[in-house]
């Protein structure tokens, strides 16, 4: 992926601009759906109703494909879903999901289209982590579910090079936190990460920014800042396991981020970007014009949806296949 720019990063085969669709779909959630979250209150009532509001939108316009196997999983602290494409036949390699939507208001189930349509594209199975929500269960209970998650898929056989980790928004907070984690226990590293509109600022200052030179269509930054309270709950913005920092990051695996361009979440992930290739790692950053917040799981609103989840299946063959090259190299060397 280059740069056009110092700040703008096209996909590959892109256009300039979104389709007409995508643009329209962008004009008409910034006219109806705006409203509607920047005035919704963060008590019990405005919670629930906040995710029935996106349940109902993910299921509308990001169904689940026919066909698609679900497991649900209950193990110990576990809790999550494995989702299948159709006649997925089983491998050594899987996809570790992590949702967001302000570790408030989503679920494994809001995300099954998305995680459904990723396992299709990439042919590998996906668990999606179903972790505790705020504010029924704020800091760090979700970070301490992801962690269970990704411990309990080396425990079922997985090979750590083999595992992919994917989110979106809140879920791309959490992906971060679990590599500092990794590398603070000596836990090896996924092989890959794969991270569409990846939440980095918790104060949302890079958010504010963004919307200062266009406004997200779907919420405000303050908005959203008084979502993500209700999981860190008062506790200091300033803890490391809140304001992540990679710099001491000794193994961080490619990663690939996606994100829309008139988001205000674009600001974090050139942020995250940037920290990653500063500690040594390796990122391609995606900005697709004209695009929402997490737009990779409404395809029936927007046309470039599915061409997005095909870069991030050969982003993850492509370094997944570089990497058991190497390690057969490096193993035929030690013979």
């Amino acid at each position: 992926m280059t740069s056009t720019t110092n700040h703008d990063y096209l996909p590959r085969g892109a256009f300039a601009a979104g389709s007409r669709r995508t643009r329209l779909a962008a004009l008409t959630t910034r006219l109806t759906l705006r409203p509607i979250t920047n005035l919704l209150p963060t008590s019990r009532g405005g919670i629930e109703f906040s995710r029935r509001l996106v349940a109902t939108s993910m299921n509308l316009f990001g169904p689940v494909p026919k066909g698609t196997r679900v497991d649900l999983v209950a193990d110990g602290p576990v809790r999550g879903e494995w989702v299948r494409a159709p006649g997925l036949a089983p491998g050594p390699r899987v996809i570790l999901y992590i949702h967001g939507s302000a570790y408030v208001i989503c679920s494994a189930r809001t995300h099954r289209g998305l995680t459904a349509r990723l396992s299709s594209s990439t042919g590998l199975p996906v668990f999606t982590v179903d972790y505790r929500l705020a504010p029924e269960h704020p800091f760090p209970a979700a970070a301490d579910d992801l962690e269970a998650a990704y411990r309990w898929l080396l425990g079922q056989g997985y090979d750590a090079a083999n595992i992919v980790i994917a989110g979106d928004s809140a879920g791309g907070h959490l992906a971060a936190d679990l590599l500092i984690e990794n590398d603070r226990t000596g836990t090896p590293q996924p092989g890959a990460m794969v991270l569409f509109s990846p939440l980095v600022d918790l104060d949302f200052e890079l958010s504010a920014r963004m919307e200062r030179t266009r406004k997200d269509p779907m919420i405000s930054a303050k908005a959203a800042r008084g979502l993500v309270a209700l999981y860190t709950d008062g506790h200091d913005s300033s803890l490391p396991r809140l304001r992540l920092d990679l710099a001491r990051m000794r193994d961080l695996p490619p990663t690939l981020i996606q994100v829309g361009g008139t988001e205000m979440l674009r600001g974090d992930a050139r942020h995250l970007h940037t920290m990653i290739e500063a500690a040594g790692g390796r990122s391609e950053l995606e900005i697709w014009p004209d695009q929402m917040h997490v737009f990779q799981a409404l395809p029936r609103l927007i046309p470039e949806a599915a061409h997005a989840l095909e870069h991030a299946a050969e982003f993850i063959a492509h370094t997944l296949d570089n990497q058991a090259v190497q390690h057969d190299s490096k193993e035929q060397v030690g013979r």
